[in-house]
């Protein structure tokens, strides 16, 4: 049956809990229905050491579909649905106070990478009670934008980002596992017709 990987991220920052790691663990128990193998690792917010888990996953073991999961620190009470990848501009450190070498994920790398997801039809598709959520060209140039180019590189565009707000009162780890499951299942459905 096909494999779906997800990813989440470890603490970083103030987040000593990340809000991603916590929804993917959630989605995991949960599951995706019988028919697709589910796995999840956490990535550390280390640009070089995310990039090698990315590669790894793609180069052994060919998903049908991976999907990462970062937190939005600026995000309340939305959920946002990543459409491409960017190469250049990573200045910003990471936790272990490095960035990039040329501030890009692949150094002949196409300037962005569009997923074979189409997250427009997807956000017509899909409504969760609660929460907003929106579309986005843009991840923000720190390690969701760098895992998101490099998964997309090297999975030739079968790659996804969805940002996830802080964990709240409203928003708990449950809803956004829960939240996180019908988004995928929304988008496995789009890959189906893809492959058909």
């Amino acid at each position: 049956k096909p494999l779906s990987f997800f990813s989440g991220f470890g603490p970083f920052r103030q987040y000593l809990v990340n809000s991603s790691w916590e929804a993917v663990k959630e989605l995991y128990k949960r599951g995706l229905g019988e028919n697709i193998d589910l796995r999840i690792m956490q990535l550390p917010v280390v640009y070089e050491k995310a990039k090698e888990q990315v590669c790894k996953i793609w180069t052994t073991l060919q998903p049908l579909l991976t999907v990462h999961v970062g937190l939005a620190s600026s995000a309340t009470a939305l959920i946002i649905l990543e459409q491409c990848g960017k190469n250049k501009g990573y200045q910003e450190r990471d936790a272990c106070g490095f960035h990039p070498e040329g501030a890009c994920c692949v150094l002949d790398g196409p300037e962005k990478i569009e997923s074979t997801i189409n997250m427009k039809t997807l956000w017509k598709n899909i409504s969760v009670e609660g929460i907003d959520i929106i579309l986005s060209r843009d991840a923000g140039r720190y390690i969701c934008d760098y895992t998101y180019y490099t998964s997309l590189y090297y999975g030739n565009g079968r790659a996804a980002f969805i940002h996830v707000p802080p964990l709240s009162e409203s928003v708990t780890a449950e809803f956004l596992g829960k939240a996180l499951q019908t988004i995928i299942l929304t988008m496995l459905e789009q890959c189906g017709e893809q492959r058909k």
